[in-house]
């Protein structure tokens, strides 16, 4: 009797200890970095967030998101930084609200990420459209918790020729191609496989395949405003306001961004320097991948 017993116990304290450790609280293996943030009621900004040390943020070209720069998250994340990509309002996984997208509107995001980040001394690079909008966002907001501004084939200072200035598109060129992402968007976005790197087999099909599936995330209505925003912006008079050191990579084949934007950058912000990518056309984050990221970390590291 006192063997049945015992066995009966030793069978119950079994089960009991299996259940503690089978329902056990489950221990966080996260950093507790959000994948998504308000900027304001009702509109979440998507954010990638990765790595520890000195911070890095990036801004997106159009039509992109923050995905394009995969290979930037996985070298600088395993290098001493804390690199953010931040995806602007209608692009990617970023929420999609009626309203406003210009380049106020998405400067105010990218003040409300940081400050909700508590990011300070960061390093704030933008590529061809995000180019222009970080450029806009450290003259608006006097350079707020950033000390070093990249840009990457920047569609700045103007992306259309105007006075005094005759580089990039006709605004009648611009005009076009606007009208064209209210009619043919699809076609145009699979056109910027041919015009992107500076010549074909730069980048292979699969990441030309790769780019335009993130190209066609992005919401038509925000495709055809900021572009339009893009049309309208001239940087020109607000570069002599940049007190900060800026780097300016530009890729000596580009079809999309003249390689004379980058000229005309580095003769309006008097401390900056040209980092020439002699073999890339557009895509040089990808096309030049090894020596775009060993740029950025020496110049974020200066």
């Amino acid at each position: 009797m006192k063997t049945i017993f015992a066995t009966t116990v030793l069978f119950v304290s079994i089960l009991s200890n299996h259940n503690v450790f089978g329902q056990g609280k489950r221990v966080p293996v996260s950093l507790g970095r959000e994948t998504y943030i308000e900027v304001e009621k009702g509109v979440k900004l998507h954010v990638t967030d990765i790595g520890e040390g000195k911070p890095i943020v990036l801004i997106h070209g159009w039509p992109l998101s923050d995905a394009m720069y995969e290979y930037q998250y996985q070298y600088l994340s395993r290098n001493g930084f804390r690199v953010i990509g931040i995806t602007l309002r209608g692009f990617g996984q970023s929420d999609r609200p009626y309203g406003r997208y210009d380049f106020d509107v998405f400067s105010d995001d990218i003040k409300v990420v940081l400050e909700k980040l508590k990011i300070k001394d960061a390093t704030l690079g933008g590529f061809s459209m995000g180019g222009a909008v970080v450029t806009h966002y450290v003259t608006k907001y006097n350079s707020a918790h950033v000390s070093k501004l990249a840009l990457f084939a920047a569609a700045a200072p103007s992306w259309i020729q105007r006075d005094e200035y005759p580089y990039g598109l006709t605004k009648e060129d611009a005009d076009g191609l606007i009208y064209t992402t209210m009619t043919a968007r699809q076609d145009l976005i699979a056109s910027f496989g041919a015009g992107f790197p500076a010549k074909e087999g730069n980048i292979s099909k699969n990441v030309e395949k790769w780019l335009e599936d993130i190209n066609l995330q992005a919401w038509p209505y925000a495709v055809t405003q900021s572009i339009t925003a893009l049309r309208d912006l001239d940087l020109r008079d607000q570069l002599k306001i940049i007190d900060i050191p800026v780097a300016i990579f530009h890729g000596t084949q580009d079809k999309l961004c003249p390689i004379e934007f980058s000229e005309e950058l580095h003769k309006g912000i008097r401390d900056s320097y040209i980092v020439k990518f002699e073999n890339s056309g557009h895509a040089l984050f990808v096309e030049e991948a090894e020596k775009f990221n060993k740029e950025l970390e020496k110049f974020a590291n200066q």
